[in-house]
């Protein structure tokens, strides 16, 4: 006889990766062809987790980033990458991690391709982005919240 077991098997699937808005501005063009390409960049991420259903989540990554010549604008993209994801079985505890950290580790390189080819489409260098460390980004955000609501039993 099989003995009944009330714990729930942990489950994890992609249902769906898309990109959930796009956009590439160069509002100086042509002239900024001319100058020296010494560009500094600025690098800007985000998410969003999104509940759908009681097992589904919506989770978005927004990648932003600023490229200038001095104080010119050379261009601005910006790509919010969203997935949604099964997540069953797990613990208010492993929520966070999951759809903080290991969902935005899945849709970067999607992000990572779309930036890179918008980039090269406008006429500039490519532009390759290195990893990122999700998990450290969501323990330092954890850290933060913490720091901000200390005794809080309140984290997100």
């Amino acid at each position: 006889m099989a003995e009944e077991n009330n714990t729930v098997e942990k489950q994890f699937s992609i249902q769906k990766v898309y990109t959930k808005d796009i956009s590439f501005e160069s509002p100086n063009t042509p002239k900024i062809f001319t100058e020296k390409w010494e560009p500094a960049i600025d690098f800007n991420l985000g998410t969003h987790v999104t509940p759908l259903e009681s097992s589904l989540f919506e989770v978005a990554l927004t990648v932003t980033i600023t490229v200038k010549l001095g104080e010119t604008t050379a261009y601005l993209v910006e790509v919010n990458q969203a997935g949604i994801f099964t997540l069953t079985g797990f613990t208010d505890q492993e929520m966070g991690p999951m759809v903080g950290s290991f969902c935005p580790n899945i849709l970067f390189p999607y992000a990572r391709e779309a930036v890179s080819d918008l980039v090269t489409k406008g006429g500039f260098p490519q532009l390759l982005l290195a990893p990122v460390n999700f998990d450290a980004l969501y323990a330092q955000h954890i850290q933060q919240l913490q720091q901000q609501a200390p005794g809080s039993d309140a984290i997100n």
